[in-house]
């Protein structure tokens, strides 16, 4: 993808879709399978699941996708005082993910625990590409997009976001984030890092 052209602001109707292709492409992914170990647990929970944040993202923030809608980036405001929680967050959560409800509590305690209260910037909660889509740039274009969009804002933001692997986190590097902190260790599993993108002004 050599331009934004194909880059587009989702819309309710793309919810589901979305949370989809977002379920598919994190499938594999090792906090993926420490979540829900079976992966027809994770087929049949993950939809569900990463719709919520699609909602707030949707509801608070923003959601980038592409015209073919293989492909969603998103993205939530934060404040120095700290990212709102839904009050029926913990409530949807138990009711889309059964059993496992617990080990996602953790996962997002863990999470929070790490992330930047002393500037505002905004949260790459989730950036996702279909696997049939992959490595063609799509994912670096979403960046682009709303970088531009922080780094036009007056005073420019900065950007924030937990990279799931190694793999991962070398693409973030190639755009301006550097590592903060330590790295999220996820009990007896993988370990996540915390980045952050910091724009002049920042």
């Amino acid at each position: 993808m050599s331009s934004h052209d194909q880059i587009v602001q989702a819309q309710p109707q793309d919810a589901n879709v979305l949370s989809r292709v977002i379920a598919r492409a994190f499938h594999d992914l090792a906090p993926s399978t420490w979540l829900i170990p079976d992966s027809d647990g994770r087929a049949r929970l993950f939809p569900g699941y990463f719709r919520l944040f699609v909602h707030e993202a949707m509801t608070r923030g923003r959601v980038d996708t592409t015209t073919e809608r293989t492909a969603v980036a998103l993205w939530l405001p934060m404040v120095q005082d700290g990212e709102q929680t839904p009050s029926e967050y913990d409530a949807r959560l138990a009711a889309t993910t059964g059993r496992f409800v617990d080990r996602f509590r953790l996962f997002d305690e863990l999470l929070a625990k790490h992330h930047p209260s002393d500037i505002d910037h905004d949260h790459l909660a989730i950036l996702a590409v279909h696997p049939d889509q992959q490595h063609q740039g799509i994912g670096s274009a979403l960046l682009a997009a709303h970088h531009g969009r922080l780094d036009a804002d007056d005073p420019p933001r900065a950007a924030y976001l937990e990279a799931s692997d190694e793999k991962t986190r070398q693409l973030y590097l190639r755009h301006g984030y550097t590592d903060i902190g330590d790295p999220i260790v996820l009990p007896a599993g993988p370990c996540m890092y915390p980045m952050v993108r910091h724009t002049s002004g920042t």
